[in-house]
């Protein structure tokens, strides 16, 4: 592992890589402000011709939302660059069971995405119960879904994240919101985002690059770290998001390089 508590890290493993996995929020942004080193990196990988794609396990915004999220901060990204677990999730269900229904807790962009691929909703018998964040979470939908789980339905969530940031600090996320109806019904639910390998894999595909060509740059050993040890990518930890050096020994994996900031991988010119 390297960082900047052993000197400046030799930067030629990842700045050689022709495809990067970006997370976004924490690493590029801080809910609506855009992190420093940001514009400069999203320039060096144009100039350099490199693969990239943002692979976020918030499941709230579709990739057009994103991508005027970013208009908003000056910053042009074509929305094929985007990939989120709401998309992820509503392709697993598709793929798993074509014409299947589900009672889906979250916001638009998931709801969306779970629409587009062809998943009715249905709050009396879906095959699956959905959840992912939303701000519009209630006591009710917690009951609800505890009886559809009850009844056979099986439970799926976006994501295995706990907490995310917010403006005002943590908040809770996906699996906070998953926790009730788990412990509610006695079932675990399964977590499409990262690190699960579906959604590695698929971002793979999209970039179109090999594994051991890519990089990946995320905030969170827990999840985008692992997910990239997990799938043979090179891995780089930012620490303008959620992890710090202090949590990193805290695991038994490790990245392999640790930098403050997303603008340390541009070359000084």
């Amino acid at each position: 592992m390297s960082d900047k508590e052993t000197g400046t890290p030799d930067l030629s493993a990842i700045r050689s890589k022709k495809g990067f996995i970006i997370d976004m929020d924490g690493v590029i942004y801080h809910t609506n402000v855009l992190l420093p080193g940001t514009r400069e990196f999203l320039e060096w990988l144009k100039q350099e011709h490199k693969q990239f794609l943002f692979l976020t396990n918030s499941s709230e915004k579709s990739p057009l939302e994103l991508r005027h999220k970013l208009l908003r901060m000056g910053i042009d990204v074509e929305e094929g660059h985007f990939y989120t677990s709401a998309l992820a999730t509503a392709a697993f269900l598709s793929q798993q069971s074509p014409g299947c229904s589900a009672y889906a807790i979250g916001a638009p962009g998931l709801v969306n995405a779970l629409h587009d691929a062809g998943i009715t909703f249905n709050d009396i018998n879906p095959d699956y119960v959905v959840v992912g964040e939303t701000t519009a979470y209630n006591y009710e939908m917690i009951v609800k879904a505890t009886q559809l789980v009850n009844k056979g339905a099986r439970l799926i969530a976006t994501n295995s994240d706990v907490t995310g940031p917010s403006e005002n600090g943590i908040i809770p996320a996906c699996r906070a919101l998953v926790a009730p109806i788990e412990m509610a019904t006695g079932v675990e639910a399964y977590y499409i985002g990262k690190p699960n390998p579906l959604m590695m894999r698929t971002g793979l595909k999209i970039l179109g690059v090999h594994s051991g060509e890519t990089a990946m740059i995320g905030d969170r050993m827990d999840t985008d770290i692992v997910a990239g040890v997990e799938t043979g990518l090179e891995t780089v930890l930012v620490l303008t998001g959620v992890s710090t050096r202090e949590t990193v020994r805290h695991f038994a994996y490790r990245p392999r390089f640790i930098l403050e900031g997303i603008g340390d991988i541009v070359p000084e010119t």
